[in-house]
């Protein structure tokens, strides 16, 4: 017998709304200032503020990304799409993630090649006084779309994708700041390359992060907040159960946890349809109360059925 006790949609909805409001106001404050960084860098010569603006314009595509996935992954389900659409998420933070790690490599090869320029003596003269007033402005612009992302960052893995974009601009602007500060103070501009490099260097780490998290979801891995003996465990703990197997644990998206097995069950605690469905609610109470499984399965089966069963199902 199989039994699904479904919050998945209304999941979705809830959380659709909140992130696309969250994704909406942050675009607004970031493509406000980007215009304004990229006059900055061409008007400064700084490859740090540009490494920045570059950075801030990866984080407008992704947050435009992030929109798009956010609302597609609303969409209620369909006879294609039975879990529905949220797995877009997931594909939104997957080409976040790629954004980030082009935009390190880029900003990374650019800082490379005016460090080794200026050891041949080509100099770069880069203005400190526009180049920290913009990425002084541009902290502020970052801070604020960061505290609007935050709330929803541990809910979606599209908006954590989105928030750490803006994250790692935020520390980009506070190493152009720095490096403004050394080029007033010491007139050395090759603090301005170093500074790029470092922004490069804080990028990847986030990217692989995000994208660890990706492919876990993707490979329908087990959740990193779960574990699947802990799930067992509290599972036969619940009266009627003898044993638990074929058990399958995976996240449409983060937050949407779903599992599946099979439950030999005590015959005289299921002797009737009424029983049956009094241990189903507690299963699924159990996994929904402890772990946030949005969306559970079970298959009730008598001991004769699970010893002939096949390999894969044991």
């Amino acid at each position: 017998m199989g039994h699904s006790h479904d919050h998945t949609h209304d999941l979705a909805a809830g959380r659709g709304s909140g992130a696309r409001t969250r994704i909406v106001i942050a675009i607004a404050i970031i493509g406000a200032f980007l215009v304004v960084q990229v006059v900055g860098a061409l008007l400064s010569g700084s490859l740090a503020l540009l490494a920045d603006a570059g950075h801030m314009a990866s984080d407008l595509v992704g947050l435009v990304v992030a929109l798009v996935a956010a609302v597609v992954a609303a969409r209620p389900a369909t006879d294609r799409q039975t879990y529905g659409f949220q797995r877009f998420e997931v594909f939104g933070a997957l080409v976040n993630s790629i954004i980030l790690i082009v935009v390190a490599v880029t900003v990374a090869i650019g800082a490379i090649g005016r460090l080794v320029s200026g050891a041949a003596g080509e100099a770069h003269e880069v203005q400190g006084g526009p180049m920290l007033v913009i990425a002084i402005i541009g902290l502020a612009a970052n801070i604020a779309a960061m505290l609007v992302l935050r709330g929803g960052a541990k809910d979606s893995i599209n908006l954590r994708g989105a928030y750490l974009e803006v994250l790692g601009d935020t520390i980009g602007s506070l190493l152009v700041i720095v490096a403004g500060i050394v080029i007033l103070t010491t007139g050395w501009d090759a603090a301005d390359p170093i500074a790029s490099l470092a922004i490069a260097a804080l990028i990847v780490p986030r990217a692989l992060v995000l994208l660890r998290d990706v492919m876990r979801v993707l490979s329908q891995g087990v959740p990193a907040d779960v574990k699947v003996e802990d799930v067992r465990e509290h599972l036969l703990a619940t009266p009627g159960v003898v044993d638990v197997h074929d058990v399958h644990i995976w996240a449409i998206t983060t937050g949407a946890h779903v599992f599946s097995a099979h439950v030999v069950a005590d015959p005289a605690a299921v002797s009737g349809e009424a029983e049956q469905r009094c241990l189903l609610d507690e299963l699924e109470d159990c996994l929904a109360d402890h772990f946030d499984v949005a969306h559970s399965t079970f298959q009730l089966e008598s001991a004769a059925h699970a010893a002939h069963e096949h390999p894969s199902h044991r």
